[in-house]
């Protein structure tokens, strides 16, 4: 789909969407990952992740997935009441939702980039 088919994307929610580019993840995972992938520049709350994750999973950008692995060391420490933790992964919408953000935000350096005379490494 054309990217104009996407709104764009805030900041959050464009870095979750890439934190699952990756693979499938619990949100423990996407939350330690988010700030890595950031520089830094968006640290995920648990109530922000899970709400954001509520939210793209009611649009279908993504799904929760069976996991039947055991946690690791690193997953027990974020697990709930010593539940397993859901694991979510992007669905082909959410993969078209996050590279149109990515296009866009590729224009939008390209035009900044242009009118301000710097080259492109």
């Amino acid at each position: 789909m054309p990217s104009s088919e996407y709104p764009p994307l805030q900041m959050p929610t464009f870095f979750i969407l890439l934190s699952l580019a990756e693979g499938k993840k619990h949100g423990y995972a996407i939350l330690k990952d988010v700030p890595l992938i950031s520089n830094g520049r968006v640290k995920l709350g648990t109530g922000t992740l899970y709400g954001a994750l509520s939210r793209l999973l009611d649009q279908g950008l993504i799904t929760q997935v069976p996991d039947d692995a055991p946690l690791s060391p690193d997953e027990v420490e974020g697990a709930v009441d010593g539940r397993p933790r859901r694991l979510y992964a992007l669905t082909q919408s959410g993969w078209r939702a996050v590279e149109a953000e990515a296009h866009r935000l590729e224009g939008m350096l390209s035009a900044a980039r242009a009118r301000l005379g710097v080259e492109r490494p």
